[in-house]
């Protein structure tokens, strides 16, 4: 029997199923992949080493690596046809929208076939993403070609240099790959359960991530590290910013980057994102927004107990690193389509199809009306 307490709780505390992929505000810090803790993860492994965790079970050997790495090197061009349709896309369109296109594109072109061939798909889709939402940005708002096919070694690298077109400094390849490994994987999250009940009905790999990308669409999922960009640039002074920020919370505005549905007291994600926004500040000899977010990240503590999130020191660590507010969240999907398909995987290798029931609310049972009587 449903609870009627969960009226409007989005199901929050229910337990909606098993995973081995990704444990959230249950052990350690509070958030491991496989069984490994994040902040190890993000000390001491690159992107690859963790997608390749996510996808196959295991970190990789140093042999194992490489293959990964070869593979996903391998399946960076986009067909031509699909950078047809993506110069076809105005640069006023919603980037995530792009993702979304992009990703079902893909899948009329490629696609999947028999579910032997997921791993494969996984794979692709890790190595195309960042070419799909970068090819149609540098059209769009630039007018230039870029080209998608790259041996940059890491796919932080290779999006940084497509956005750029040269490398960057060690420290922000650094930055985007840690970023990436924060970003990775998140248990139940709305995204994740949206792929899951599509692979439920045992619908195509392509067709799963895209419905996630549109879950991940909406700001009160996605979006909160644009939202958070978009509350500091206001902000010339941490001072300024703190008056700013009492008076949203006086006029009880909604402020993104705060809090979250699982964590209680703290985000593990950030005091990692945290340092790293802060080193690249200190490296570009420009403060300003580290020392603004670091001031209102105290103001929120101590006026509301609300801690910042793995979303709002991304905001200015993505800033100091040149990449535009709109590709913030897209960067979230480049990273995310790792643990979407691992769990579509997962969802396949003992499925049954997701379908719950709802406490019905409406009208008691009554009969039709001649439509002269109603």
């Amino acid at each position: 029997m449903v609870d009627k307490a969960l009226g409007g709780a989005g199901l929050r505390g229910q337990t909606a199923g098993q995973t081995a992929l990704c444990t959230v505000g249950k052990t350690g810090t509070g958030l491991t992949y496989r069984g490994y803790d994040i902040s190890d993860l993000a000390s001491n492994t690159t992107f690859e080493e963790v997608a390749h965790l996510i996808l196959h079970g295991e970190l990789p050997n140093a042999e194992q690596l490489s293959g990964f790495r070869t593979r996903l090197q391998a399946q960076r061009e986009l067909p031509a046809v699909l950078r047809e349709v993506l110069e076809r896309i105005p640069a006023t369109a919603h980037p995530m929208d792009v993702m979304r296109t992009g990703a079902s594109m893909l899948g009329n072109l490629e696609p999947e076939g028999d579910f032997s061939n997921q791993s494969r798909v996984a794979e692709r889709l890790l190595s195309s993403l960042p070419g799909i939402i970068l090819y149609w940005y540098r059209f769009s708002h630039d007018g230039v070609r870029v080209e998608t096919a790259s041996d940059a070694p890491s796919i932080a690298e290779h999006f940084l240099t497509m956005l750029h077109d040269v490398p960057r400094s060690a420290l922000h390849s650094q930055v985007m790959d840690t970023s990436l490994v924060l970003y990775a994987e998140h248990e139940f999250n709305a995204s994740t359960f949206t792929a899951r009940v599509c692979a439920s009905t045992l619908s195509d790999m392509h067709s799963c991530v895209t419905g996630a990308i549109g879950s991940l669409r909406g700001p009160l999922h996605g979006g909160a590290n644009e939202a958070a960009m978009e509350l500091i640039e206001q902000f010339e002074t941490p001072e300024e910013a703190i008056a700013g920020v009492k008076g949203m919370l006086e006029r009880k505005d909604l402020i993104m980057g705060f809090g979250h549905a699982i964590y209680r007291t703290s985000d593990p994600r950030n005091t990692v994102i945290k340092a790293l926004a802060e080193s690249l500040s200190d490296e570009a000899g420009d403060r300003k927004y580290f020392d603004i977010s670091a001031a209102v990240e105290k103001l929120m503590w101590d006026e509301k107990e609300l801690f910042a999130n793995a979303d709002f020191f991304h905001a200015s660590a993505y800033h100091t690193m040149g990449i535009p507010t709109k590709l913030f969240t897209p960067i979230f999907v480049c990273s995310r389509v790792t643990g979407w398909t691992a769990h579509v995987m997962e969802q396949r290798a003992k499925n049954r199809i997701i379908r719950p029931s709802a406490e019905y609310v409406g009208p008691e049972p009554r009969r039709v009306k001649p439509i002269s009587e109603r």
